[in-house]
Order: C-alpha cells, then structure tokens, then sequence
C-alpha cells in the first residue's frame, strides 16, 4: 500500500523517539488535514518543547481525509503517531487542539480510529488521557463528554507540568482515576468530572518563554509554508465581536534581539524562502518599522521574503507594506477588514476604523501600484439595520471606483479589482457580544440578497460564508454539555470534515440534533441575558465579566473605547503582576479602575495544549 505524504512523517527536523525510555508520551493531535495543521505555530512550539525535554516524548497525528479513513478501517490501521508509527492508545495522553469548532467531527472521529472510548466516563487504566487545548476550550461544554481535561491558556509552561506530572504519576504507579485528578490540580486545568473552576494560565514574559530553534519542514505545501517569528501576543484593540482579542489578552512583545536570533535559527535550521511576522496585529508591534527593515535587509539577499499577514486599515501599513514586500505584495493584493458597511455600526462594534481611514489607505495602495484589494465585512452584528448592510456594497463600490480613477492615471483602470468577503457574526463566549444571539438563517439569508444586487458591477466580486456552517458554529460556540450526544450521533451517521464545504453535511446534522430531541436553533438564536448563568462561567479566560458587560452596554449606546495601548486602562481584568508593571512603563498606563469582578485577575504563567 502507498500512502501520500501526509501520512508518512520522516521530515527533515522531525523528532527522533524512543518510547521505551519515556518517562512520558503525548500524542498533539489536530482534527484536521496535515496541511492545516502543520501550518499551526502553537502545534510548533509545543512539539519542541516535549521533545527538547530529556524522557519526554510528543509525536503528531492529524485527521485522516476520507479515502485514507476508509483505507486504515479496511485494513484495520489505527490512530498513528507520525513519528514512530506507534499507535495512539499506545501514548500515555492525546492532546488535541481545537482551533474551530466545526472540526469536533473530526476529534470523535480520530478517538474511534484510536481505539480509544470516545466518552471520558467510559475510559479505563490503560486508555490515554485526552485532553483539549486551542481556543474552542473558551467553552469546553459542547464537547465535556469526550475530553478528561481541558487546559486553558498559553502553552509553553502548562505543557512542561502536564508532562512532569504523568511522569511523576506513572513512577508512583497510580492508577489512571488518580493521574487525571493530579492533572486537574495543575493551575490552568479544567476538569469536566470534577467540576472546578479554572483560570487561564498566561505566559508573561514572552522572550523568556520557549521557542523552537528548527521547524518540521513537509514534504508538501502546507497552508502557511514558511518561518513564522511571533512578535506579539494579545491585542487591546478591542473589537467587540472578536474573541481572540479578549481570551489572549493582555498584549506581550517580543524583543528586537529576540526576533533577530530567532529568525537566523529558524532560516538556518529550514531553508524556507520566506518569513512571516506573525500576531493579531503586526502593525502593532512597537518595533515593527526597525524589524523589518533588519529582516528584509539580512535575508532579501539571501532569497528570504518578508510578508506582513496582518495589517491595519492606516496608510502607515501601506507604507511598511510597500517597504517589506514589495511587487510580490502587488501581485497578491493587500486586505484590509473595516467589518461594517457604516460609521454607526463600526462604533457598535468598536471596530476604530473611519471610512475616510479606508479610503485613505486604499488611495495610497493604489498609488503604490496595487491593482487589488480584499475587503473583510460581517452580517448579522447586534443591532444592525438594512441600511448598515446596504452600507457594505456602497463602501466596496467607493474602494472601487477610487482604484479605477487612481490606476485611469496611468491608463489602467480596467485591471483594478476588489474583493469583498461577507460572513456571518457569529456570538462567541468570553466578547461582549456573548449575550447576543445570531441571527436566524432566514434573516442572514436576506440579508445576503440585499448586497447581490448593488454590488453587480464589473471588477467588484462578493463571496458569502456559507450560513449553515455558520449557524453550527454559533450552536457550538454557546451550547451545553447536552450536545455531547448529539456530535456523538452526527459522527455515527458520517459527519467529518465539516469546516469543508465539500463535506459539510447539514441534512446529517439536522437528523442528529433531532435524534436527542435538540436544535441548533435553541443555542445558535437564543440571546442570553445579563444575571443569567453560562454555560462557559467555569471557565476564566482572563477577562472580567464586568467589564464584558460594560462594553456590551457601551455598544448599545454606539460609545467607542479606546485600545488601551494609546490611554487610559480599561479595566478589563487580563493585566496583573509584573505585566501591568511593564504595560505602565513602556506604554504610559494609568492604574487600573476598580471593576468590582475579575479585575487583576490571573493565574502566573504558562499556557494551552
């Protein structure tokens, strides 16, 4: 039997194992394709620091596409780590990220491939200890049943204890009951049998924290092929849709030299061809101008391309753009996600973006010589009226017409694009919208047809996220521990693969929610009010609700908050200790109000699986 590539591991910079002198093994599994996977920074670091730990062992398993699934049930393969070929149930823990909560298919799916029980409570001596980490773990309940642990935060310490205390656990010879309650003792650990309350593990020093020195290099293109340096962590921008500005708050920076040295070991160790700048926002690292000229003036000789992933709607980035990446950045057009269609509703949202910023930044791409732009706009926000949706195809047709009359200058007008991309809001839990519900498929379906027609107009293109996807997702973003059972049906009736529209089965899905007498509906459309419990209140990502709640009444009124990189501390909660020391010192911070909940709140170091 030939096996593709994505199966075989071998790669140039994988680990060599040796199970039989393990103090400890965990298998980093990711329910989905290698080449997504692979392309994970977080699945990075947390391989190399398993594996540059004497005894300790981590080898990789991602989800198996259909036709390979087929070919190990057939000829009776399971699970395997890519490294040793050893079987899954063979690793004394599977961890899995969960960085979408379309893939929890795919996670029940591979724990059937293992061999392993796919509910906790069914699990023996013997079996792996399962657990989660990645940012889905922001509400652990919808899939509680399947995971002994869920491990919040940053992963570069967290890691290192659970680890060391399965190492310790085995060498006291106790039994798997009691190996799972030791690891629920760790700070930063959820435990769905026990119940307990857990906050966040943050990493609070990020040039102190580990990094790899030499990444896996695939034999295949993998989506993000190439170096990544992470120069930041968090950011206090503070959109009120976005969950990952609030979970990985508070802001943390990585040094120049740091940056520097990092990225001479990883272009060493690789040979990759280009290197990304990795963060929410790059543009917003303080040394971000000096980086990059050093990065494109060390390695641009050597073939090395620098990209900018991440830009802010400001012609600074245009500028930095045009500097770093140059006619390869042309060639591929520059993105920008002003997320709303008018004023009112980018203040809703605390988006921080103006239209004449917009347009600004567009007239200067455009000048630059860029022929392409991509635009980012959500549907479905709180409080939302036709006009503000109607106000997306007009802001898209301005971009436009701005472009064709810049490029007419030069007798290219004909060849200006722009691509608007239009999803669906979708309440997650931990944002001041997580009390707000989606709106229904009906109405984000309308809402799709009042854009088709005004934005019929050659070299404008519109792309819809598909509204079923979308209403899963909310289901599983704010349900309960109820749906368990119903992921559970959805796997047996064949569900996988449902982040690919290819594969993303709806009509399966319906007949599961149906067989345990649920709807997605009751979860995805429902708002919650402000005293009620949460499904995800066990879990304290950083945050305080307090101030959750106070940005949610702010939204309300249309009252916009500054990021508090640039004024006053907003009291949120994320910051403590020596970060709100060195936040005060490098950016100006006033002290923190009193928040009455959360403020101050944290729990040291360390991090996620």
């Amino acid at each position: 039997m030939t096996f593709p590539a994505r199966y075989t591991g071998n790669e140039l910079n994988a680990a060599v194992v040796d199970h039989d002198s393990a103090r400890a093994s965990i298998l980093l599994a990711f329910p989905d394709v290698y080449e997504v996977g692979m392309s994970y920074i977080g699945f990075k670091i947390l391989y190399s620091i398993v594996n540059s730990r004497e005894g300790f062992i981590a080898e990789r398993a991602f989800a198996p596409w259909p036709d390979m699934e087929e070919a190990m049930r057939t000829h009776g393969i399971p699970l395997y780590g890519l490294e040793s070929l050893s079987e899954a149930r063979r690793f004394d823990l599977i961890g899995f990220t969960l960085q979408y909560e379309l893939s929890y298919s795919n996670v029940v799916n591979m724990l059937d491939l293992a061999g392993v029980p796919r509910l906790a409570a069914e699990r023996r001596d013997g079996d792996p200890v399962i657990v989660a980490g990645g940012p889905c773990v922001a509400n652990p309940e919808p899939v509680a049943d399947f995971f002994d642990l869920f491990a919040l935060g940053d992963g570069e310490e967290l890691i290192v204890d659970i680890m060391e205390t399965t190492a310790r656990a085995k060498e006291d010879g106790v039994d798997r009951d009691q190996l799972v309650r030791r690891l629920a003792a760790i700070p930063g650990m959820y435990c769905p049998a026990l119940g307990n309350a857990a906050v966040r593990r943050v990493v609070t020093d990020l040039d102190a924290a580990e990094y790899p020195e030499k990444f896996i290099v695939p034999f295949l293109d993998t989506v993000h092929d190439r170096v990544v340096l992470e120069v930041m962590r968090g950011c206090c921008r503070g959109c009120r849709f976005c969950q990952a500005g609030m979970i990985y708050r508070p802001v943390r920076e990585r040094s120049l030299p740091v940056l520097c040295e990092q990225a001479e070991r990883l272009v060493a160790s690789t040979g990759y061809e280009e290197m990304g700048l990795l963060s929410l926002s790059t543009a917003d690292y303080t040394g971000i101008q000096e980086l990059a000229r050093k990065l494109v003036q060390e390695y641009g000789p050597q073939g090395v391309a620098v990209s900018l992933p991440s830009l802010r709607v400001d012609s600074f980035s245009i500028a930095l753009a045009r500097e770093v990446e140059g006619a390869r950045a042309r060639r591929t057009g520059l993105t920008f996600a002003p997320e709303a269609g008018t004023q009112r509703m980018r203040d809703i949202i605390n988006k921080g973006v103006t239209e004449e910023d917009l347009m600004s930044a567009a007239a200067d791409a455009f000048r630059s010589g860029w022929e392409q732009i991509k635009l980012y706009f959500m549907i479905g926000l709180p409080y939302e009226t036709d006009e503000d949706v109607i106000g997306i195809a007009e802001l898209a047709r301005k971009v436009l017409d701005l472009g064709r009359r810049i490029a007419g200058e030069r007798g290219k007008a004909g060849r200006v694009r722009v691509n608007a991309t239009v999803s669906s809001f979708v309440p997650k839990p931990h944002t001041p919208f997580q009390w707000h519900a989606q709106d229904s498929i009906e109405e984000i379906l309308r809402k799709q047809q009042l854009l088709k027609e005004p934005t019929r107009v050659r070299g404008l293109s519109v792309s819809f996220h598909d509204v079923m996807q979308s209403h899963l997702e909310a289901a599983f973003a704010r349900g309960d521990r109820s749906l368990g059972a119903v992921i559970s049906k959805a796997v047996d009736l064949g569900c996988r693969f449902d982040g690919w529209v290819e594969h993303f089965r709806p009509d399966l899905w319906k007949q599961a929610f149906e067989s345990q007498g649920l709807s997605p509906e009751s979860f995805a459309n429902r708002a919650y009010s402000f005293d009620e419990a949460l499904p995800w209140d066990k879990v304290n990502m950083g945050v305080s609700k307090a101030f959750l709640r106070r940005e949610a009444e702010l939204a309300a009124q249309g009252i916009t908050t500054e990021d508090c990189r640039e004024g006053r501390c907003t009291g949120c909660g994320a910051c403590f200790g020596d970060v709100r020391v060195r936040l005060q010192g490098e950016f100006g911070l006033a002290a923190s109000p009193s928040d009455g909940e959360g403020a101050g709140t944290g729990a040291g170091t360390g991090g996620a699986v």
